[in-house]
Order: C-alpha cells, then sequence, then structure tokens
C-alpha cells in the first residue's frame, strides 16, 4: 500500500467534498473511511484513478452518514450530485484546503491546530508537542474547533498569518519528525509567495530552503543524527542556499521584519559560515535579541542561551539558561551541551541521559544516549 500517495491526495478529496456541501467534520469523517478501505481493497484491486476512487467512495460514505442523521435529512438531494466513476478533476487543492480550515470563527492556534490535524497528517500528540501542551489539551482543541467549523459556511477563507503558523509548523515537523511533509510544506510555501507578495511570506520559504539545503547532511550513514558542528558542509545544497538568501535579501530590503525573517537571517548566518569554528555567533545573537522581542516565545529564548554560549563562552549561556524554565523541551540537553563545554562532565552525563529520557524521537534520543555514554566513558579513564 502506497501510504504517500494515499497522504498526498487526501487533502484534495476533502477539498471535493467541502466544495460539494459537506461540513468539514463530516467531510473528514468520510474520507477517514474511505482511506480505511483503501488500505483493505487497493493491494488486491488497485484502482486506475486513485483519486477518483476516493472521492466516489468518501461521497458515498458521507451520503450514508447523512441518511443515518435525522437532523440532516435535507441534504438528501444531494445523491443526485454523487460524482461518476470517471477521472476526478486534476487540480490542487490543498492551499485552498489550508485557508479554508484557518475560518474567522476559529483562534489562530485551533485554526492552526485543526490544519494541521485534518491536512497536513500529524498526530494529536505531534501537534500538541509543537505547541508545548498536554496532549489530552490539544484534543480537546481540535475538537472544539472540529465542532466550530461544522456550523459555519466556507465563503470566508482564514488570513495569511494563520495559513503561514501551519506550513511553518508542518515544515518542522517534516524536517526533524516521524512523518516527512517538508518538501510539501516548501511546494505550498511557493505557492503562497506566487499568490502574495509579503516579506513575511518570502522569509519563511527562505528558512525553509536554507533549513532544507542542510538536510543531507544530518544524519549518519547509521540513521544518527550528526550535529550541526560537525556536519559534512560539503554535502549541503548550495543551490538551494542561494536561493534561500537571495529571497531573504529581498524580503529584509522592505524594512517589515517578521519572526520567519529572523530566523531565516539565523539559518543563513549558519549557511554562510565555511566551517563551524568561523560561525559569526555574535550577530547570531543579536538576531535572536531581535526574535525574541518580536515573539516572546520562550523556545526562542533557549536557542539563544546555545548561541550566547558560543559567543560569550559556556558560563555566559548557563547564566542566560537559569532565566528560563527547566521544563522547556531540550532544556536538558541545552543544559548537558553547555555543562560540557565547560568540562563539568560528570554534570553533563546526567543531563545528557535526562534529556535522552525525554527525547521526542528514536533518533535524537540515541544521539543524546550516546553523548551520555562517551561522557562516562571518558570520565572512568
Amino acid at each position: 500500500m502506497d501510504e504517500v500517495l494515499l497522504r498526498s491526495l487526501t487533502p484534495s478529496v476533502l477539498a471535493i467534498l467541502v466544495r460539494r456541501g459537506a461540513d468539514f467534520a463530516a467531510a473528514e469523517d468520510a474520507v477517514q473511511d474511505a482511506l480505511v478501505e483503501a488500505v483493505r481493497v487497493w493491494p488486491a484491486a488497485p484502482p486506475r484513478d486513485p483519486k477518483g476512487w476516493l472521492v466516489t467512495v468518501a461521497w458515498r460514505r458521507f451520503l450514508d452518514a447523512v441518511r443515518a442523521d435525522a437532523a440532516r435529512r435535507r441534504r438528501e438531494d444531494l445523491v443526485d450530485e454523487e460524482p461518476g466513476p470517471g477521472p476526478a478533476p486534476a487540480t490542487d487543492d490543498t492551499l485552498q484546503l489550508y485557508f479554508l480550515c484557518a475560518h474567522p470563527s476559529l483562534t489562530p492556534s485551533s485554526a492552526v491546530a485543526l490544519t494541521l490535524r485534518a491536512v497536513g497528517g500529524l498526530t494529536t500528540r505531534q501537534i500538541a508537542q509543537a505547541y508545548l501542551v498536554p496532549e489530552a489539551t490539544m484534543a480537546q482543541r481540535i475538537s472544539r474547533a472540529k465542532r466550530t467549523v461544522s456550523s459555519v459556511r466556507f465563503d470566508q477563507p482564514g488570513d495569511v498569518a494563520t495559513v503561514l503558523r501551519v506550513l511553518y509548523l508542518v515544515f518542522n515537523e517534516g524536517y526533524s519528525g516521524d512523518v516527512d511533509l517538508a518538501a510539501e510544506a516548501i511546494r505550498l510555501t511557493r505557492q503562497l509567495a506566487a499568490r502574495f507578495d509579503h516579506p513575511e511570506v518570502a522569509g519563511l520559504l527562505a528558512l525553509m530552503l536554507l533549513h532544507h539545503a542542510r538536510r543531507a547532511s544530518r544524519t549518519a550513514p547509521d540513521g544518527s543524527l550528526v550535529p550541526l558542528a560537525e556536519q559534512d558542509r560539503g554535502r549541503w545544497d548550495t543551490h538551494s542556499i542561494a536561493e534561500g538568501v537571495t529571497i531573504l535579501q529581498a524580503a529584509l530590503a522592505r524594512d517589515r521584519l517578521g519572526e520567519f525573517q529572523a530566523q531565516a537571517a539565523i539559518a543563513a548566518l549558519h549557511a554562510d559560515a565555511p566551517t563551524a569554528e568561523e560561525t559569526d555567533w555574535p550577530q547570531i545573537v543579536e538576531w535572536y535579541d531581535e526574535l525574541a522581542r518580536l515573539t516572546d516565545n520562550p523556545v526562542v529564548r533557549l536557542n539563544r542561551a546555545v548561541a550566547v554560549g558560543e559567543a560569550e563562552g559556556p558560563r555566559a549561556g548557563l547564566a542566560a539558561l537559569a532565566a528560563l524554565d527547566a521544563s522547556l523541551p531540550r532544556h536538558a540537553a541545552v543544559a548537558a551541551y553547555l555543562h560540557e563545554r565547560d568540562g563539568d562532565l560528570a554534570t553533563a552525563a546526567r543531563l545528557y541521559a535526562e534529556a535522552a529520557r525525554k527525547a521526542p524521537n528514536l533518533a535524537e534520543r540515541d544521539h543524546l544516549t550516546r553523548r551520555a555514554a562517551r561522557l562516562n566513558a571518558r570520565r572512568s579513564r
């Protein structure tokens, strides 16, 4: 079963059902039922037109649900509009569906969560981790968003800022998480940049390109993580870096700084350094100061502590870290790194082990575990 194909078709099928009159929650349920049926049927009898097959099955499931619900019997006349078995339109509705999920009746955080779950394919747990909230809290937020949009018409699409936030989180999960959505996020952001002449749209596209340019060097042949300072910079995609820097420079020239432009500027400084030792850390700290002013995000301040440790020494980094909540994701990993640089191997090994237990994915857990083991081995010599 081609799960990538199913994932790529889901947004278009969902958008078609919404356009034909299905409310969002019912359409999503129908599409999920169709995907389950595809997993069961396709291995033995793959369809010639997968998208048309999914539209037909999902529409029938939706109509079955309509018939079963007395409160929605008025929709029975939609039966005559059931799509035939012929090919479905070869259009890409994904970006439009992102805008529809960012409905004005939803708060930005609820719109982002709903889109990540319904269109991006992320699990509730993954979304909760991105928002630094418990999984149960995020499940309730998504459920409320579904109930809200089920009672409204999708003729008032949401704003660009909310769609940007969704694409940013989808890229982050695709870049470092369990689901490969990074390339899809870049594709959609390119579409958005073609439609909206806005410096933050350009900033997000530049940020994605600069990070994606380093992707091939982020893992070793055995799948283990390779830290930025140890990456083979000869494997970085120089074409993507050049494109990202060009887009960023044009955006910054408009003097309307936003958080995505600031993040892209930090990524550009890393990409510009021929070696890790030549990284312009003082300037990176300055950009983190700008980013903290724009967002007041604790994760930004956590990353800033690392930059301060590189620019001014590990004890300065630890002082910056001391002002932050120790429960922040990756706080223990940052503390471990700074203590290691300061020569306190015992504390660093203990914190690496603690960070490994809290790691959000297997690759990161293994990386931190190896760090702890390496320091313990050095101490025992």
